[in-house]
């Protein structure tokens, strides 16, 4: 056992508030996502009153979802609301053209609205930009947002909701530099000034999210032509999934190398990050303060395909992985307000899993479970130190000369509002050594309790499947302290959470 790592958390370096919504999920009509993950209707024997999966809602509301995005996504550019509003033995099927098969249009505007509700998160909806208008954006804005005797608003009343959905946040097209549409950055400057004057007019208080891409190109040329424009944009958004089925193996499959190569790999998504926000801040040059969001993140595994409905396995791999990106994006949390993973259930790197009337839960579902007492707490600056696990050469570039290599421990840590508990989370990702680390805090202040939960398993390739549903599981002790220092073993490829009680 290595005993040469530490801890410093610095209690007096304040990096930002965590808003809640960096944990937030992600919904699309895509594969087994919304039917039947979500939606089953009222007939199910494993439907509540609403039609929704009573397991699904259960494991999002344990989890303290704070935001939900829908309906895309690719699908978002395709999606035209009317189709999914009024009795549903009225509402058209459509073709799903990026997902293929049919759309019955069963989970709508309202649907959605309800799900939120019923499992305690806040909607974030994303207009039609690709083949929609500023007419029908505006039309979905009165509906869910406005009151009074106009067309749409009277609508939602005629379809049984009264009172005004008051949705904050409004995406301006999805990937409009690809499947929404293959804008380029200057003329999705020109739709999304023409979009988001009309909406930002008809409810001032909406906050409105531009679509950034993954290249600095798209990002300062997009922000170049809004900068005159800059009271109209709230947030920029961008995508990144780990999508290399060479590098990083399969969902299952996978050798030591593409385990490794897939963590250290995080580094790139950072490296995104600070690109976005020095070409959001380049622009907006104090003018007003725009935040980043990652609205679409996550593994893309090679078995996710078109034909498979985008379905993979969740390994504890994935849970380390989803665990690295949150310290990440707690890390950034100055800048950093939302982040979705994709998706809740089915698709791609989910919470849960269903089939049938069974549900499981995946390794990444307790990780958020797990980071839950992060929500709106203050982030603080950490000093880590431990050994390092891996590192690779490559041809010299700009960007790769920056890469760092891989230490074991990964951690982050905040402090709660009232200033009396401290959260520690911290990845150790070596695949062979337990590493014991010294954790205390600059100021010398002592710890009276710890509650520990940690996520593990004997194997970092083990997975929860309809069979064995606990292989991958947390674990919970508390111990008394009162002293200003802390040692704890880290167990390998794991993910700990640690919240002290302090003096």
């Amino acid at each position: 056992m290595v005993k040469d790592c530490i801890i410093n958390i610095k209690l007096d370096e304040y990096v930002g508030e965590i808003s809640k919504n960096i944990f937030g999920h992600f919904i699309e009509h895509l594969g087994r996502c919304i039917y039947p993950g979500i939606w089953v209707g009222s007939n199910s024997k494993v439907s509540d009153e609403y039609g929704f999966r009573r397991d699904t809602v259960s494991a999002l509301k344990s989890i303290s979802t704070p935001i939900i995005r829908w309906p895309g996504g690719c699908f978002a550019d395709y999606y035209h609301w009317r189709d999914g509003v009024g009795p549903r033995e009225s509402r058209p099927r459509r073709l799903n053209v990026w997902w293929k098969g049919e759309e019955s249009n069963a989970f709508g505007t309202d649907e959605f609205i309800q799900f939120c509700k019923v499992v305690g998160a806040e909607p974030y909806i994303c207009v039609n930009v690709g083949s929609g208008s500023p007419e029908e954006a505006l039309a979905w804005l009165e509906y869910c947002n406005l009151s009074g005797n106009t067309k749409y608003a009277n609508m939602r009343v005629s379809n049984g909701y009264l009172e005004p959905y008051n949705v904050k946040f409004w995406g301006v097209g999805n990937e409009s530099w690809g499947c929404g549409g293959n804008f380029d950055p200057v003329y999705y400057a020109w739709e999304y000034r023409r979009f988001a004057t009309f909406m930002k007019r008809a409810d001032p208080t909406i906050k409105l999210i531009a679509c950034g891409h993954t290249t600095r190109d798209w990002n300062f040329k997009f922000m170049e032509h809004i900068r005159d424009y800059i009271h109209l944009i709230d947030y920029l958004s961008i995508h990144y999934y780990f999508r290399n089925g060479q590098r990083y193996g399969d969902d299952i499959k996978f050798t030591d190398n593409q385990y490794y190569n897939l963590l250290y790999d995080v580094q790139h998504l950072e490296y995104q990050l600070q690109q976005a926000i020095y070409a959001i801040d380049f622009f907006s040059e104090g003018r007003k303060d725009i935040g980043l969001i990652v609205d679409e993140w996550g593994v893309w595994h090679p078995q996710a395909t078109v034909e498979t409905g985008l379905y993979q396995q969740n390994t504890l791999r994935d849970a380390l992985l989803a665990a690295t990106i949150l310290n990440l994006f707690i890390k950034y949390c100055s800048k950093v307000k939302m982040a979705n993973i994709a998706q809740a259930v089915n698709v791609l790197q989910s919470v849960c899993l269903t089939e049938g009337d069974k549900t499981l839960l995946t390794p990444t579902y307790y990780v958020f479970k797990m980071y839950r007492p992060h929500m709106n707490n203050y982030a603080l600056a950490v000093e880590s130190e431990s050994p390092i696990i891996w590192s690779e050469e490559r041809e010299s570039t700009t960007f790769q000369s920056k890469l760092r290599p891989l230490k074991a421990l990964d951690v982050s840590a905040s402090l709660s509002n009232d200033k009396k508990f401290l959260v520690v989370t911290a990845v150790n990702r070596s695949l062979d050594q337990d590493y014991n680390a010294k954790i205390y805090t600059n100021l010398g202040i002592k710890f009276l309790e710890c509650k520990l939960e940690s996520l593990n398993a004997k194997d970092v390739r083990a997975y929860n499947d309809f069979d064995s549903k606990n292989s991958v599981k947390t674990k919970e002790e508390t111990f008394s302290i009162n002293s200003a220092s802390f040692e704890f073993n880290f167990e390998k490829h794991s993910v700990n959470k640690l919240i002290f009680k302090l003096e």
